[in-house]
Order: C-alpha cells, then structure tokens, then sequence
C-alpha cells in the first residue's frame, strides 16, 4: 500500500510542476515518534523552513511511526525524526530536529533567499 502511495504522490507532484512550468517539485516526508517536544520542534523547523524557501513548490506528509510503522520500516528508519527528501533527485535523509536550517537548505539543494 505504501508503494501506491509514493507513487501517487510522485505523480501528483509531477502533474504540480507541468501546470505550474517553473521550478522544482519537492516531495518531503518527515517521521517523527509521537507528539514529542522533539517532534513538535522538527515539525515546526521544516514548515518554517517549507513557506521562507520553497513557498507553493512542496508537498509534505508528516508520519507518526507510532501510528504507521510500516512506513518506517520500508524507508530503513533508524532515528526519528528523520526527513526524507523523495524529490527532486536524488533521495536525501536528514535526522534531528532540523534547527540548522542552513544544513537542511544546503542539503537539500535549495537556492537561499537573499
């Protein structure tokens, strides 16, 4: 079922970018355990990171291993929370809390704003 999902959502992302006809489509996945604080901070860090740099360009599903286990198991999560960057390629894994928002711009390809 998971793989049905990724693909909807790949397809899904692809459909954005050909309507939109500008710029990159990201697909992120963040895992988190639960409502932790640590959690809860990660969350907050990527939306914050999501609107300043990739406004109108991403798609972001937040996954509680807790609730879909499954779902960690097949993308080889070892720590929460992690941040899987599915798209633009290639696939990239971030773990923490995401407060180093210069690594995860970095990381993840994105052109900084000025």
């Amino acid at each position: 079922m998971a793989k049905k999902k990724d693909s909807e959502i790949a397809t899904k992302a692809f459909e954005k970018v050909l309507r939109g006809g500008q710029g990159q489509w990201y697909v992120l996945r963040l895992y988190v355990t639960g409502s932790t604080p640590k959690s809860a901070r990660a969350i907050r860090n990527l939306r914050r990171i999501c609107e300043e740099h990739l406004k109108g360009k991403y798609e972001l599903e937040v996954v509680d291993i807790y609730q879909q286990p499954e779902l960690a198991q097949e993308a080889d999560i070892i720590a929460t929370p992690t941040l899987v960057k599915k798209l633009p390629p290639p696939l990239r894994k971030f773990i923490g809390d995401l407060s180093d928002a210069d690594q995860v711009i970095k990381g993840m390809n994105i052109t900084p704003k000025s």
